[in-house]
């Protein structure tokens, strides 16, 4: 059963975020990604609560190209310690779930 994940991220440029959505589509590690922002964001950081303008970053992939879209994310990402998770899809329109299939290349381990 192949399992899908959306995967998020934020940074602090629509640039970062555009250079971001661009590698993981030339590396088909996703199907499709959405910039959403600017939004405001409100965090722990060294002792202190921030605020800051972000743009969160939303890819759709599956759960096995999590690794290498985490590695390629850290590779090209500005902050100290990105923010990465991904979040497991439950359920899909069978012919988006189809398509991305389709679209994504096979990753390191089985699907």
């Amino acid at each position: 059963m192949v399992m899908y994940a959306v995967i998020l991220t934020t940074v602090d440029s629509q640039d970062a975020a555009e250079r971001i959505a661009d590698e993981v589509l030339k590396n088909r590690l996703a199907a499709c990604v959405q910039v959403i922002g600017p939004i405001r964001s409100k965090y722990w950081w060294k002792g202190s609560i921030e605020s800051s303008e972000e743009y969160l970053i939303l890819i759709k992939s599956r759960k096995n190209l999590y690794k290498e879209v985490e590695d390629l994310i850290r590779e090209i990402h500005p902050y100290e310690i990105p923010e990465i998770i991904a979040l497991p899809v439950e359920e899909g329109l069978e012919d988006y779930l189809k398509w991305m299939s389709t679209t994504l290349r096979r990753g390191k381990e089985a699907t």
